[in-house]
């Protein structure tokens, strides 16, 4: 009857105390259950990716070379003092690099921006001409490197016509001649890049409101005046990113150079990453190949920051 009579008098609101801890058993499930599902992939993903980067790492500090396993053992640093003081060529192909990376990038974002403004007018046929415009975005790096290079032969290529209307001579090879092989491959790489940025900027073409041009009209603002203070502006954070993206490609740019001119003439279109492949595929010396990687990795990523920080993506202007 005692029993009873407490638990007459226990509040009807209040929860027994054989309740709590299953009741915080059965909620906490729920909070884990996503981290749960995600937890596979994301194994997979980080076993992906952390197994190469520290595989190259520890490479690098190795003498490693499979066609001379007596040479093989501990280098610590000396792959990398190589690299800065031994081998001419590293200087000569980060260089090659760089200034492969701003052509492209600065004249694909020029080049994809007049192309975004020109698709988001409406017209008759801007369907077919958005799908032409990025079409060239959908070809693989190999078939798009065989399409310039049937266009640069000698023999039946763009030359060929060009000689026929008196420009040039017949036998004309634009890709072995130094004179003519960057402007070549640049134009090459051109087709194929300069989709990419008119996508993203259209896309976030596609989002700027209406109602500030037409206010903008009204205030008498020329159509440049509203490029400069409302197109742009907006489209801020879509270059920055799109740039960063573009840059970073280009820089491990390999299959287009080697299809087209492997490196050549005269080493004069050897990037660092073309140089690391032909090291490593060609003279297996692979702890050398990794060093040069690392500083790749290094370079990039430090570049990535200090841009990333200069142009404060995702910040405000002030």
């Amino acid at each position: 009857m005692a029993q009873a009579a407490a638990v007459a008098k226990r509040p009807p609101g209040a929860p027994g105390q054989s309740r709590l801890p299953r009741r915080r058993r059965t909620g906490a499930t729920p909070r884990r259950l996503p981290y749960l599902l995600i937890a596979p992939a994301a194994l997979l993903m980080l076993g992906f990716i952390a197994y190469p980067v520290l595989s190259v790492f520890y490479y690098s500090l190795q003498h490693y070379n499979p066609t001379k396993p007596w040479r093989n053992g501990f280098a610590g640093f000396e792959n990398f003092v190589t690299a800065f003081t031994e081998d001419p060529q590293f200087w000569s192909t980060l260089g090659f690099s760089l200034q492969w990376v701003v052509v492209e990038v600065v004249l694909q974002l020029l080049l994809g921006l007049g192309l975004a403004l020109i698709v988001n007018q409406s017209f008759v046929g801007r369907a077919l001409s958005r799908a032409m415009v990025f079409s060239p975005w959908a070809v693989s790096g190999v078939l798009t490197s065989t399409i310039w290079l049937l266009i640069y032969n000698s023999q039946t290529g763009i030359t060929r016509y060009l000689a026929d209307v008196g420009i040039g001579s017949y036998g004309t090879s634009w890709l072995s001649d130094t004179s003519t092989v960057f402007p070549a491959v640049v134009t090459a790489e051109l087709w194929r890049g300069v989709p990419f940025f008119a996508i993203l900027i259209l896309a976030d073409l596609q989002s700027v409101s209406k109602d500030l041009y037409e206010a903008a009209e009204v205030d008498g603002a020329s159509r440049i005046r509203q490029f400069f203070h409302i197109t742009l502006p907006h489209l801020k954070d879509a270059i920055i990113l799109s740039t960063l993206l573009r840059a970073v490609w280009e820089f491990n740019n390999v299959d287009l150079l080697y299809t087209l001119t492997g490196g050549g003439p005269a080493g004069e279109t050897t990037t660092l990453p073309l140089r690391i492949a032909s090291i490593a595929v060609d003279s297996h010396d692979f702890g050398y190949a990794s060093a040069l990687t690392s500083i790749a990795f290094v370079i990039l990523l430090f570049c990535s920051m200090v841009y990333l920080r200069l142009s404060k993506f995702g910040g405000d202007d002030k």
